[in-house]
């Protein structure tokens, strides 16, 4: 009778430890998820950015400044390694992007160039779905986050090697808008 019990128990923890197992690695999963539908829309985004710049230049050629700002948070984000190092790359390209978009109110007939106007509608279209992209990762690094953390299941997430994800986080300063100087 005791050998039953103790196998029952035996059974019942180990059953209960490869459910919680499965669960983490799930939400792992769906973290690693959210992750990649970011990374595809960057790379759209740093796919669609030569041409944008070059429509750009030719417009606005003695604006190199804002040009090479552009094509330095280009490279970083093509070289950047870790979702860390991704997203400090991402947000350098959104502010350079943010002081192209500045120059660009300075060359109205820019505006009227009908490839200038498609190229910007892809970025805006873009832009929407890293927003969502990042909207969704987030909510599911809070979800990973909040169930590794709880009772009981924080006892087992440490030892089974899962770690809290970081959040996908505006770069500091994004709520004050670009300022770009074109007093040369």
């Amino acid at each position: 009778m005791a050998l039953a019990v103790v196998l029952a128990v035996l059974l019942v923890a180990g059953g209960t430890l490869a459910a919680t197992y499965n669960r983490l690695v799930n939400l792992s999963e769906q973290v690693n998820e959210q992750w990649a539908q970011i990374e595809t829309q960057l790379q759209r985004r740093y796919d669609l950015i030569p041409n944008l710049v070059e429509t750009v230049k030719g417009y606005a050629a003695h604006e190199q400044d804002v040009f090479t700002a552009v094509a330095e948070a280009r490279a970083k984000l093509a070289g950047a390694t870790g979702a860390s190092e991704q997203v400090e790359a991402a947000n350098q390209m959104e502010s350079a992007l943010a002081r192209l978009l500045v120059l660009v109110e300075r060359y109205p007939e820019l505006k009227a160039n009908e490839q200038f106007n498609r190229l910007m509608d892809e970025l805006a279209g873009t832009e929407n779905r890293i927003n969502v992209a990042r909207m969704r990762y987030n909510e599911a690094v809070r979800q990973y986050n909040r169930v590794i953390r709880t009772f009981p299941t924080v006892l087992l997430a440490g030892m089974l090697g899962f770690e809290e994800r970081p959040y996908f986080q505006a770069r500091e300063g994004a709520e004050a808008p670009p300022r770009v100087n074109f007093g040369k």
